[in-house]
């Protein structure tokens, strides 16, 4: 067992994984800062130099997840800066791409709900909830140009949200009837969730 990492950089990642792997195998109460240290040869002092706890782990596990999607999310309004009906079908696109070539990371960031888990700090989560902003921001764009219904852009793109998840976490359980086209799915399922809010001039 090894206390000396040849990079500080290189074990702090190989620490990330090795934990977002046996979280999702294993479960949140079955992870021990020792297991992760027996999974990667070295020792737990090794774990606890880069993280105090198995929860700053587990933040920081979401802290990523969500900064790649915002990242894929910053591309596509980058793509189509002044159309937000045809962002806004792209950035649910990106979500539900992100979810399903992620599945440990969404199933971290979305599904792992543990009781005992300290709180969320809250920078993090402000870093999170720009994810939300982005589709808010585009219901918004598209509200003042007549082109979506939106009473409240943060509350509609909430509900987005819950729709996009809930086509996601379907097709990672495998939820789906398999005798009905992956890709069909997805296409109906943003299409219903956008037709709920954009106006007959472009539905």
């Amino acid at each position: 067992m090894s206390d000396v990492p040849t990079s500080n950089g290189d074990l702090r990642r190989l620490i990330l994984d090795t934990t977002r792997r046996l979280l999702v195998k294993e479960g949140y109460h079955n992870l021990s800062m020792r297991k992760i240290a027996q999974s990667i040869n070295y020792s737990a002092t090794s774990i606890y130099l880069h993280f105090e706890s198995k929860d700053a782990l587990l933040h920081a596990l979401i802290d990523e997840g969500m900064q790649q999607l915002y990242d894929a999310f910053t591309s596509i309004v980058g793509q189509f800066p002044d159309r937000p009906v045809k962002r806004l079908r792209a950035l649910c696109e990106q979500f539900i791409t992100f979810g399903l070539d992620n599945p440990e990371y969404y199933e971290i960031m979305f599904q792992l709900r543990p009781e005992q888990m300290e709180r969320y700090p809250a920078e993090k989560y402000r870093r999170a909830r720009r994810n939300l902003d982005t589709i808010a921001e585009a219901l918004a764009e598209g509200a003042d140009e007549g082109v979506f219904e939106v009473a409240d852009a943060r509350v509609s793109a909430s509900t987005i949200w819950a729709s996009l998840h809930g086509t996601v976490s379907l097709l990672l359980a495998e939820r789906v009837d398999i005798r009905i086209d992956q890709n069909d799915f997805i296409e109906t399922a943003i299409r219903q969730t956008l037709r709920s809010y954009t106006t007959r001039a472009v539905a």
